[in-house]
């Protein structure tokens, strides 16, 4: 591998991790909203969660650019107050990932929340434990599993972002060229191939790796939530 290519590596990672280790809790949060709660305007945060399932990702990266661009409503109040700037940096890069990983995210953790027995809950209530008590001892082990598997898919999702990050962030080396932009980079530059080849085997074997890791995990979570020793892999 080049220097550019370990550079890209490092970089994905770093993104990917801070776009799900950020994202989580709103995660969370808000499949536990979708499954649990019933509230005027359910039926449109849930279509605006999973909106980037269904727009190209292009634009969800213009949104973001008009949101949190130096000049946004949003971005033009972080950088006079905070003098924090999304635009043209990994951080907005982390952005554009989380923003697109994030329904996958939810959709796991709802489907988890929604097959958790509520009757478990209602008797832990009964017995005087607090709704905090009861979500963390008793929903949050349930779901632990799905949380997994959001958190899995969101990383994997966030490794492969691409259009809402280079038209965010654009397609800068070292600051957001992560491995889907250098693949891209590399597609467009004569004798580029071999590169290519690299970085997509680079980003399969990433890929492999996070859902073997949490095969492993997930199973030995249910194991401990079962009393069952997980088994082989079939």
């Amino acid at each position: 591998m080049t220097p550019v290519e370990i550079e890209a590596l490092r970089l994905s990672l770093k993104v990917a991790i801070w776009a799900v280790g950020v994202s989580l809790p709103f995660g969370v949060l808000v499949a536990w909203l979708l499954a649990r709660k019933e509230f005027p305007g359910k039926l449109l945060l849930d279509g605006i969660v999973h909106l980037p399932l269904v727009v190209p990702p292009v634009a969800v990266g213009y949104l973001l650019l008009v949101v949190l661009g130096r000049n946004g409503a949003v971005g033009g109040w972080l950088y006079d107050w905070f003098g924090i700037t999304l635009i043209f940096t990994w951080k907005g890069a982390a952005v554009a990932a989380g923003v697109m990983a994030f329904p996958l995210m939810v959709r796991a953790i709802r489907l988890s929340l929604e097959a958790v027995d509520e009757r478990l809950e209602t008797a832990a209530r009964t017995l005087g434990a607090s709704p905090r008590r009861v979500f963390l001892g008793i929903t949050l082990p349930l779901i632990a599993p799905g949380i997994l598997a959001g958190v899995v898919l969101a990383f994997a999702r966030s490794l492969g972002e691409f259009g809402a990050t280079i038209t965010f962030v654009s397609n800068i080396p070292g600051e957001t060229r992560t491995l889907p932009l250098a693949l891209y980079s590399v597609m467009q530059t004569p004798g580029g191939e071999d590169a290519a080849v690299r970085l997509v085997l680079i980003s399969i074997a990433l890929a492999l790796a996070a859902i073997f890791a949490s095969e492993i995990i997930a199973r030995r979570l249910t194991a401990r939530l079962t009393g069952k020793k997980p088994g082989p892999s079939k």
